[in-house]
């Protein structure tokens, strides 16, 4: 049998009412190589594993599931690292969260290629579709057109504002890599600068999927105002362990995303005072020609 050459992560959580959509756009791809999906289901109570047993039937030789007894998110488990990556075995690992899914059937097929064709790049994203309550609310893309975003814009960037986790395909012994970053917190955003490193993001302009937002069970909807203060102080430790990983390459951008992080911070706390200070009216300045590009880009429906 030919060497699987992608792996897709998919986890899921109580996402019955969407999760039919995501494997659907797994099973209609189309390419000229094998390809796996490893879709973890942490114990959900909705019938989310029902309709994976369902799939996996079905499609036997794509979907390859992971079912548990007990919530391992609840305990702190770090599920990627514990279960999904001693099974990964393509060659390059591709992402799509269990309430999101792809909406073109050749889109790990073109990923792939571009990152055959661009042995210097760890990590490929394309534009994606924002959806809110069923409805249109922009796109998530980091640039106008195709090309290589350097490492700096993807550190500035912020995670899923700036490329949405289903949009991802990076190479295996890039994802693998365990570093430092990764001991502070391992999201998306951490997985995205760590794999451009080397050679920037390869980023393709053209929509191949859909990220859904504030959906049930979702971060956003799981996390309260003092929870969302722990995580940006999180990140700001993650970007001193990237600081020091990088020799103190990139610290100028890095001060920059950790003063945007402390600035979040005010905002949540009401801290006025301090968030309009003087002191910080280049940062804020900064932080409001970064909005209106990330908005431009937003509803910018260009094909």
């Amino acid at each position: 049998m030919d060497l699987i050459k992608v792996s897709v992560i998919c986890l899921a959580y109580n996402h019955a009412k969407y999760i039919r959509d995501t494997l659907e756009g797994f099973v209609s791809q189309e390419t000229d190589f094998p390809f796996e999906v490893i879709v973890h289901d942490d114990a959900s109570t909705d019938g989310t594993d029902e309709i994976i047993r369902e799939y996996q039937a079905k499609y036997s030789d794509i979907i390859k599931p992971i079912f548990q007894k007990e919530n391992q998110y609840s305990k702190g488990v770090l599920i990627n690292k514990e279960f999904i990556f001693p099974l990964l075995r393509g060659k390059y690992i591709a992402f799509c969260e269990g309430d999101d899914y792809w909406t073109d059937s050749r889109k790990l097929q073109r990923q792939a290629v571009a990152l055959d064709a661009h042995p210097e790049v760890d990590i490929c994203s394309h534009r994606a579709l924002r959806l809110k309550n069923g409805r249109f609310n922009g796109w998530i893309a980091p640039r106008l057109r195709s090309g290589i975003v350097p490492v700096e814009d993807v550190i500035i960037g912020g995670g899923g504002w700036f490329c949405a986790t289903s949009s991802l395909m990076c190479r295996r012994e890039a994802y693998l890599e365990w570093t430092p970053m990764r001991e502070v917190v391992m999201i998306d955003y951490v997985l995205a600068i760590q794999c451009s490193l080397r050679g920037g993001m390869m980023y393709l302009s053209d929509s191949m999927s859909v990220y859904r937002i504030a959906t049930e069970g979702s971060w956003t909807k799981r996390h309260d105002r003092k929870a969302r203060i722990k995580n940006h102080m999180k990140m700001i430790r993650m970007l001193d362990a990237l600081d020091e990983y990088t020799g103190k390459m990139y610290s100028s951008v890095i001060s920059r995303r950790k003063e945007i992080f402390h600035s979040d911070c005010l905002r949540l706390t009401r801290d006025f005072a301090n968030l309009y200070a003087p002191s910080r009216l280049g940062l804020n300045l900064f932080r409001l020609s970064n909005s209106i590009r990330r908005i431009v880009l937003r509803w910018l429906s260009f094909l």
